[in-house]
C-alpha cells in the first residue's frame, strides 16, 4: 500500500543513521552525490571553503531569475566576491547594532501576544511576524507585506524532494518550479531598491544603494539579492527556531520547569534546541579539486552535502546525542553553520528566540501544545512547524 505521507522528523533521523551504518562519508548512488554526516568531516567542509566551494552554477546552469538573485547572494559564493560582498553587510551586523535591537524585539514580543489571546496558532501570532516585522523594519520594506513574504517562503521550503534522483536533477527541477516565484521576488524588490535609491531614508537598503565596493557603487541587481536573501534568511531561521523550541519544551517538560526555575539556562535550552532540531538540515558543496575526507577519496566537480541535522548527533562528539540535555558541556553544533560561510544572522535569530521565550515562560504558567494539530515541514528540506497550537495559562 503507497502513502502519500510526508516523512516525519523521525523517519529522517532514521535515513541519517541508516546512512551512517556505511560511513562518515558515503557516496549515495541515487543522489549521485557524497553524504558527509559526521561532525568532524562536515567541521573540515566547512572550513574548507577553497577545496569544498559553494558556487554551484557549473554543475547545475541557472534560469535567468535564479541568476539575477544570484547577483547579490553571497551565501552561493566564494571568495573573493563573497569576501567582498559579505563584508558589506557585516558591516552593518555589528554586535553593538544587534544588541541594540533587544528593547525593539521586546516590545514587538509583547505587543503580539497581547492580541494572541489564550489558544493561538504559535507561528501565525508570533513566531513568524515577529522577526518578519524586525527585518522589515531593518530594511526599510513595507511590513504589511508580510502575508506575500510568507508565501514565497512557503513556495521555496515547503515542497518534496525526490530521493531516487541526482543532486543535479533535484535542483534543477526545484529550480522550474520556482521560477515564478523568484520573478516575482525579483520584480518587488527591484522597485523597491529603486525607489530607495530615488528616495534614500535611514534603512539598510538605503544605505546599499550608497555603498562604495572596491571604489564602485552596487547596482540595483547586486542589491536584489541582498535584500532578498537578509528578508528571507533573516526570518525563516527564527521563525523555525522559535516554533521547534515549544514543540521541544513540550517533549521535555522536566528540563523546561528546570529553565523556568533559573532562566539563565535558556540560553542552553535553545542551543539544544538548534542541535535536536537544525533548521537546515543540510546545505551543498562541490569540490574543486580531487579531496581526502574521512578516509574517503572524493573527486572534483562532486556534489558534497554535509548533513548538518547528522553532524548533530555524531555520538562521537555529543554523549547521548538524542537526549535534551541543558548541562551539555560544549555544544558545537554546527546549525549556524562555520567557516566563511557562519551564519551573518545567526546573533539576531539567537536573540530573538531569547528574548521571546523569556517573556512567553515568565507570562505563561502553562503552554499546551495541541498535538494532533501540529503540521510540520518536509524535514529533508526543512526542520519546522508550520502550524503550532496553543494554549496557554496566563501566570
Amino acid at each position: 500500500m503507497t502513502t502519500t505521507a510526508r516523512p516525519t522528523l523521525q523517519d529522517f533521523l532514521d535515513y541519517l543513521e541508516g546512512l551512517r551504518k556505511e560511513g562518515q562519508v558515503v557516496f549515495a548512488d541515487k543522489q549521485q552525490s557524497w553524504m558527509v554526516l559526521g561532525h568532524p568531516e562536515v567541521n573540515e567542509v566547512l572550513h574548507n571553503a577553497a577545496v569544498f566551494g559553494s558556487d554551484m552554477s557549473e554543475l547545475v546552469p541557472m534560469s535567468e531569475d535564479f541568476a539575477l538573485f544570484q547577483k547579490g547572494n553571497f551565501i552561493q559564493m566564494d571568495d573573493p566576491r563573497h569576501r567582498q560582498l559579505r563584508g558589506t553587510v557585516s558591516k552593518a551586523f555589528t554586535p553593538r547594532f544587534v544588541a541594540d535591537m533587544e528593547p525593539a524585539i521586546d516590545a514587538l514580543t509583547r505587543e503580539l501576544l497581547d492580541a494572541a489571546g489564550t489558544e493561538f496558532d504559535l507561528v501565525d501570532a508570533l513566531a513568524y511576524p515577529l522577526p518578519v516585522i524586525v527585518i522589515a523594519n531593518l530594511l526599510g520594506i513595507p511590513t504589511s507585506d508580510q502575508a506575500l513574504f510568507r508565501r514565497w517562503a512557503d513556495t521555496l521550503l515547503d515542497r518534496d524532494i525526490p530521493q531516487d534522483k541526482s543532486i543535479a536533477e533535484i535542483r534543477a527541477e526545484l529550480t522550474a518550479q520556482v521560477v515564478p516565484v523568484m520573478r516575482e521576488m525579483n520584480d518587488y524588490f527591484l522597485a523597491f531598491i529603486k525607489d530607495r535609491r530615488r528616495n534614500p531614508g535611514d534603512d539598510l537598503t538605503s544605505q546599499l544603494t550608497q555603498v562604495d565596493d572596491d571604489g564602485r557603487k552596487l547596482d540595483d541587481e547586486e542589491i536584489i539579492g541582498f535584500v532578498g536573501l537578509l528578508l528571507l534568511a533573516g526570518h525563516i531561521t527564527t521563525t523555525a527556531t522559535l516554533g521547534n523550541s515549544i514543540l521541544t519544551f513540550h517533549e521535555n517538560q522536566d528540563a523546561i520547569a528546570e529553565v523556568r526555575r533559573d532562566l539563565s539556562l535558556l540560553p542552553a535550552a535553545i542551543e539544544e534546541v538548534l542541535r535536536l532540531r537544525t533548521p537546515f538540515p543540510r546545505i551543498a558543496r562541490m569540490t574543486h579539486e580531487e579531496v581526502e575526507l574521512g578516509g574517503v577519496t572524493i573527486p572534483a566537480k562532486q556534489f558534497v552535502l554535509p548533513m548538518l541535522s547528522a553532524a548533530n548527533r555524531d555520538e562521537r562528539v555529543f554523549a547521548d546525542p538524542a537526549k535534551f540535555d541543558l548541562r551539555r558541556e560544549s555544544n558545537h553544533h554546527v546549525t549556524f553553520g562555520k567557516g566563511i560561510h557562519v551564519c551573518l544572522g545567526a546573533p539576531l535569530a539567537r536573540l530573538e528566540a531569547r528574548v521571546a521565550l523569556k517573556i512567553m515562560l515568565e507570562r505563561y504558567a502553562d503552554i499546551e501544545v495541541d498535538v494532533a494539530k501540529v503540521e510540520e515541514r518536509n524535514p529533508f528540506v526543512m526542520v519546522a512547524v508550520t502550524k503550532l497550537p496553543l494554549a496557554v495559562k496566563p501566570v
